[in-house]
């Protein structure tokens, strides 16, 4: 590197996730990655890592769906076979905690996304008008 950047320490998959899952700079682990839920900065405001070109797209849905899906399931019939509540009570119980797992949930693994991204495909450099 030249003198005008500093050097980024090399950090393990564990920092990546961790840092991703913060949803901090995969670089500097101090900027946020995002601007409003879901989308994503264009440049670190602390480091300017060009994250623009990283594409997370819906790859956290997939994982959010299983995971969610097999938790929320689990806590179902748990609670259908332990309490045999009416069926008015599931209705109110899981739609709510569902969307709020949800909420919480699915920025953190789009954050895993773009730092695993970072790590194993780094694109700083902005790709070409049709491809590389």
């Amino acid at each position: 590197m030249n003198d005008t950047q500093p050097d980024y320490p090399e950090r393990t998959i564990k920092e990546t996730i961790g840092l991703g899952f913060a949803g901090r700079c995969p670089r500097c682990g101090q900027g946020r990655i995002f601007k409003g839920r879901l989308e994503i900065v264009d440049e670190c405001p602390v480091c300017g890592l060009v994250l623009s070109e990283h594409d997370a797209g819906d790859g956290a849905v997939v994982p959010a769906l299983l995971i969610l899906g097999t938790v929320l399931v689990a806590l179902a019939v748990w609670v259908e076979f332990k309490y045999e509540p009416a069926i008015w009570v599931h209705i109110v119980l899981w739609g709510p905690i569902g969307t709020l797992l949800t909420l919480w949930l699915l920025p953190r693994l789009k954050g895993i996304g773009v730092a695993l991204q970072h790590k194993h495909r780094s694109t700083e450099i902005p790709t070409k008008p049709g491809g590389a």
